[in-house]
């Protein structure tokens, strides 16, 4: 006789508990980064993906990547390290040449970017609702964009905003491989990750000469990042996608840019006036649009 086993369902709240956890945990990325203002961002950049790859240890197993094509190997082992490198480095460098908030706020329109990437890979078309959704989410993005380039040009706070908008691209392209890959990317997270760190040490020491350890506050914000935002976070998220409904908590996710910029004007980084929460207003109302 053969025995069946039956799937283990978990309570709703375990799925919402651990996306809540991500939640804050990316809400904090932007207020730790300026924190370590004093380190430069490819120094940052490597602490916090070490820090970030010792944290996703636990997630590590052996996933047979030799049986997928040629082209796939090379997208998982030198394309997913080279985009969480550029997400990771870029995100940092615009902190230091736009204002936090805002540059986080614009980072935080990736989810629309890898809606519109779904799509496209899916059905060879994009969506109304989606392509709706990303019109509203960048006009809360123009919002912050338009008046400074406006006052002072393309150079200084406008071209931090760029690398903002960069490091959204990363992670939509990082989520969209993830997602179409033929293997699971999860349990290969930690072995990505130091791969990623390692180009940026390399870079590190070939752009900037040397590659120094960051001290004091610097050290703890760095460490806090890979450990927080880039470790135990995606540990989380993915045990909320794993739980629950994708849709229930992908919701969550939108809720970060308003809760990041919270954070940041609370602690006294950022001054709060009304094309803040304008603008995130408006990423959300995209993000949520898009998703539908």
């Amino acid at each position: 006789m053969q025995r069946t086993h039956s799937p283990v369902v978990f309570p709703r709240w375990y799925s919402v508990g651990a996306a809540l956890i991500a939640v804050i945990l990316w809400s904090l990325a932007p207020l730790l980064a300026e924190r370590a203002h004093t380190s430069s961002p490819l120094q940052l950049a490597a602490l916090t993906l070490l820090a970030g790859a010792l944290a996703t240890l636990p997630l590590s197993r052996r996933v047979n990547v030799a049986s997928c094509s040629r082209g796939w190997q090379l997208g998982i082992w030198i394309g997913i390290p080279l985009l969480i490198l550029g997400a990771v480095s870029t995100y940092f460098i615009g902190m230091r040449l736009a204002p936090a908030a805002e540059a986080a706020l614009i980072t935080y329109t990736w989810p629309v970017l890898f809606v519109l990437l779904s799509q496209w890979s899916r059905f060879g078309r994009l969506r109304l609702a989606g392509v709706t959704g990303a019109l509203i989410a960048f006009s809360g993005a123009a919002l912050l964009l338009v008046p400074q380039a406006l006052s002072s040009g393309l150079g200084g706070a406008t071209v931090g905003y760029g690398l903002a908008l960069l490091a959204a691209c990363c992670w939509a392209l990082y989520s969209w491989l993830s997602q179409a890959a033929p293997v699971s990317i999860t349990p290969l997270l930690p072995r990505l990750l130091l791969i990623a760190c390692a180009i940026t040490t390399l870079l590190g020491v070939g752009l900037e000469g040397q590659l120094i350890l960051p001290s004091g506050e610097a050290l703890l914000a760095g460490v806090a990042l890979g450990l927080g935002p880039y470790g135990v976070a995606m540990v989380a998220w993915d045990k909320a996608l794993r739980w629950g409904h994708a849709s229930l908590v992908g919701s969550l996710a939108y809720g970060v840019p308003i809760l990041a910029g919270l954070l940041l004007v609370l602690a006294g980084v950022s001054v709060l006036d009304w094309r803040l929460p304008t603008a995130a207003l408006l990423v959300v109302i995209g993000c949520l649009n898009a998703g539908r």
